[in-house]
């Protein structure tokens, strides 16, 4: 097991880089702790993979290093570096049974034959793989050849690191969440450093301990399931995170305080001030649905707006509004009284972030 630091890394694939548009991957400063239970999370395209492969040695980066530990890696080639990684697809020896398909990486590595039996017998077990080590792995469902795959990545007990480049994609939807749930057991039984990289925010906040959000070639928030969505440092965070994402409205500045559209809002001193020391026109508030409260009547600090839809998901409903000239969603339980069409919202303080230049700014209470 390692400690993997990433140190003023930077990746692009264009051979004369001329701006921040031609970089794959921006410089980064990141560091993924010995033993931890990781994912890199992001929508195709933003450098979860190219991060990736950086990583394992598939890739050379065209500026920064990766350590482990205190150790340079960029000169090492991916079988150097003692990485495990398991692809979309599964890598396995289709000619091979699942026993000799799970024994290949340690004998590989000259392990004895008395210690690759107790290795595989034990990883065999923890991914219900016993009843099926003597079949041939081409006689075997797609599941079932991942899971062999994964158990590749697994059987060697000194890898330094596994990562995981979306490997649930070819994985019936019926049993994603029992594998999630077992990679999740395998880590508290093994504690091996894992990185799984993924697009499903579900996916990602099932397995790992703290998840790096990945936007055009960046971590703009790493942290756990709970400060990405109470705290997004990242407008992007806010929109990727939460089903519906984060209620975002553009502010601009007046004479007497804050207009949003042609609504002037009530705002704290605080949040009031931060908007007028910035010199950005750059500027948002975002509040998530959870937080938006709906009323029947008016109120201090109160907004009127007409309700466009309503929908129901059983146990709580989504509403759906304009709010300044763009959409607006709030949830409510199903039991909230809801007003047939005028409504009034009211957006509490304590919920409401700021972003200047699209990343959170704190303010002070």
């Amino acid at each position: 097991m390692a400690q993997i630091t990433l140190k003023a890394l930077a990746h692009s694939y264009s051979p004369n880089p001329s701006g921040p548009e031609d970089y794959a991957i921006r410089e980064m400063e990141h560091v993924w702790h010995q033993g931890g239970a990781y994912a890199l999370l992001g929508p195709s395209g933003c450098g979860k993979s190219t991060l990736l492969n950086i990583i394992s040695g598939l890739l050379t980066p065209s500026d920064g290093q990766v350590l482990f530990d205190d150790q340079v890696m960029n000169e090492l080639a991916p079988e150097e570096r003692n990485i495990a990684q398991v692809f979309q697809f599964p890598v396995v020896y289709d000619t091979m049974t699942v026993y000799d398909n799970l024994a290949f990486p340690l004998r590989n590595v000259g392990t004895s034959e008395a210690k690759v039996r107790e290795r595989v017998a034990e990883v065999a077990d923890v991914l219900e793989l016993t009843s099926l080590l003597k079949r041939k792995a081409r006689n075997l469902t797609a599941d079932e050849k991942q899971k062999v795959s994964m158990g590749r990545g697994l059987v060697r007990d000194d890898v330094a690191a596994i990562l995981f480049d979306e490997p649930l994609t070819v994985i019936d939807p019926q049993l994603k969440w029992k594998l999630r749930r077992k990679l999740k057991e395998i880590h508290e039984r093994f504690n091996i450093t894992m990185i799984y990289v993924t697009h499903d925010q579900l996916e990602a906040s099932t397995f790992a301990d703290k998840i790096a959000v990945m936007y055009e070639g960046q971590v703009v928030q790493f942290g756990t399931p709970r400060e990405l969505f109470e705290v997004p440092a990242h407008t992007f965070v806010g929109y990727f995170i939460g089903s519906p994402g984060m209620n975002l409205v553009e502010v601009v500045r007046t004479e007497k305080g804050v207009r949003a559209g042609t609504v002037d809002l009530v705002l704290a001193p605080p949040l009031l001030n931060a908007i007028h020391q910035s010199r950005s026109r750059n500027i948002k508030l975002g509040i998530r649905p959870e937080f938006v409260k709906v009323l029947a009547e008016p109120g201090e600090g109160t907004y009127p707006v007409e309700i466009d839809n309503v929908q129901d998901l059983g146990t709580y409903r989504i509403v759906s509004f304009e709010f300044a000239g763009v959409p607006f969603r709030a949830r409510l339980e199903e039991d909230q009284r809801l007003p047939e069409r005028k409504a009034y919202i009211r957006f509490p303080e304590a919920w409401l972030s700021l972003y200047i230049d699209e990343f959170r700014v704190e303010v002070g209470q």
